[in-house]
């Protein structure tokens, strides 16, 4: 990348998502929400932005620096002492920025990396150490990997008893089903699999979900609920549909995350303190919310068992 794109891409990042983070207001900064979240709860999904580290060449999303400091006060507000810190395309397959974040956070954070077809595996096995639990794969955006590299990359993890985290939109799941279906690890969907909303539950892609989970091969996290909404907040009504729906058909199979620091967020970034009260909404019971927040978790990305 040369200089003068790089500048430029930067101001870009910051005019396209810097300005509403900058201008952030100090009552929604101070904001509690409604419910505070459980003992041992776990926000499954946030990305740590540090510019010490080098973005990838092709990298498109620069969002301005979110560190692990700035995040503990995300924790501190919402009540969740465990998190998932998931690799974002800013930085390829280049993980020392998402590795750097878990040796901070210490042994309450686990991590998903980003990896191409030629990683070693004498690298995967010390990110295993590190605390990484699974690979992504960004398939809505241009990037670091592909829809064929699922398959082999999957098979390569399988040992380690890590799973594949997948950003892929709801007709992209539809059209490949009988991939997923090889799949030999379990599959995390994640942004509540982006189904449209306007098709919600009568979309192929909620079907196929649904296929993978009653065979207990998948997950999905319910995050992103703002990417594909349309109602908007607070309670992101049409995709919020969708997120109940799977809650209602397998408790056992969601985990919830916030997306912090929301960086396809353009300009109005979404309220971590109003994301954990729908998630409230959405539940059915308490035990449904525990189950969720801190039971799935632990099953999911071996975290402790709660107390």
């Amino acid at each position: 990348m040369t200089m003068q794109r790089r500048t430029l891409l930067k101001a870009a990042a910051v005019l396209g998502t810097g300005i509403a983070w900058a201008h952030r207001t100090v009552a929604q900064e101070a904001a509690r929400p409604r419910h505070r979240a459980p003992p041992y709860a776990a926000d499954c999904h946030i990305h740590i932005y540090n510019s010490r580290f080098p973005v990838a060449p092709n990298a498109m999303l620069l969002p301005p620096d979110a560190h692990v400091a700035d995040y503990r006060l995300v924790q501190q507000r919402l009540g969740t002492t465990r998190v998932v810190v998931v690799q974002p395309s800013t930085y390829g397959t280049d993980n020392r920025c998402m590795l750097d974040a878990l040796a901070a956070l210490g042994e309450e954070a686990r991590g998903i990396a980003v990896v191409n077809i030629g990683v070693a595996g004498d690298v995967l096995k010390r990110m295993d150490v590190a605390g990484v639990r699974g690979i992504r794969f960004n398939l809505v955006q241009f990037g670091a990997t592909t829809l064929d590299m699922i398959e082999p990359l999957s098979r390569r993890i399988d040992d380690l008893g890590w799973h594949v985290e997948l950003r892929i939109k709801g007709e992209q799941i539809a059209a490949a089903e009988d991939l997923l279906l090889r799949v030999p690890t379990p599959i995390v969907f994640d942004h509540v699999a982006l189904v449209p909303p306007d098709a919600g539950t009568s979309h192929p892609a909620y079907r196929v979900v649904r296929r993978l989970i009653d065979r207990g091969r998948a997950w999905v996290k319910l995050s992103g609920t703002y990417q594909e909404s349309k109602l908007g907040p607070p309670g992101y009504g049409d995709v919020g549909a969708v997120a109940a729906a799977f809650i209602k058909a397998a408790p056992e199979r969601v985990v919830w995350g916030t997306g912090w620091p929301h960086p396809t967020a353009r300009m109005n970034r979404p309220d971590e303190a109003t994301l954990l009260d729908t998630l409230f909404d959405w539940a059915p019971n308490e035990a449904a919310l525990e189950q969720i927040v801190v039971t799935n978790p632990e099953a999911l990305y071996g975290f402790a068992k709660a107390g």
